[in-house]
């Protein structure tokens, strides 16, 4: 049957594999990982649909699965199953517009992480500044620190929020545009950031928890019931 369908290719992120969403009921994360690696070894055999990862993909996903300690199945079956291809760095062209683009968002995110920053001042300079002064020991000083404290931990998320969010802000996250755009191959992810520029980059994509269903439907659509 292979043979007789065209190829379909897809470049998966590391959270497709991390994603609570892809479980079923109580099933643990190793449990969920293998059940999707079956289906994905069912697709390539059956379907002629072949996964793909980056080095840099690969390598943070294994440290995140080693983390949270899975069989050395789960490794085993991401070597045999997702094929790990460097993306043509050189010779995938991006149209400048897209370049553009980036430029003028990531300014437009700094002018906001700049308004972060000063919002969290302005709150700062009105706790008491007599509290300083007091003695280590006193309540007024530990209260101080506190709320400064906080202040402090707000403005981190705030602005992580506006820099970050939503945008490509790692090299991991490029290497799979660029492989994706290079295989003309889907994108599967859970990352908000990389769905937003698979737009920009013309990219067909995937929500990391609906992937296992994909497979499951083509495979349902072939006649080949998921038996798991």
């Amino acid at each position: 049957m292979s043979g007789e369908l065209p190829r379909q290719r897809f470049v998966l992120d590391t959270s497709l594999f991390i994603t609570e969403e892809i479980r079923r009921g109580d099933e643990s994360l190793e449990s969920a990982v293998i059940r999707l690696f079956d289906l994905i070894a069912t697709a390539r055999l059956e379907l002629n649909i072949s996964c793909y990862v980056p080095p840099s993909i690969h390598d943070e996903l294994a440290t995140m699965l080693r983390e949270r300690d899975v069989d050395e199945t789960v490794f085993s079956r991401l070597d045999t199953w997702v094929v790990r291809k460097s993306p043509d760095r050189y010779g995938v062209t991006i149209p400048a517009n897209i370049v553009y683009n980036f430029i003028d968002e990531m300014s437009d995110r700094v002018d906001r992480g700049l308004r972060v920053s000063e919002q969290a001042i302005r709150e700062v300079e009105q706790l008491d500044p007599d509290a300083l002064a007091s003695d280590p020991t006193d309540d007024g000083r530990e209260e101080y620190m506190t709320d400064a404290d906080r202040i402090l931990s707000n403005m981190r998320d705030k602005y992580r929020g506006a820099l970050r969010q939503g945008v490509l802000d790692s090299r991991e996250d490029f290497d799979l545009l660029i492989l994706a755009r290079e295989l003309d191959a889907g994108v599967v992810t859970e990352d908000r950031g990389i769905i937003s520029w698979a737009d920009e980059f013309g990219l067909r994509y995937v929500r990391g928890g609906q992937f296992p269903t994909l497979l499951e439907e083509y495979l349902r659509a072939a006649g080949l019931e998921d038996e798991s």
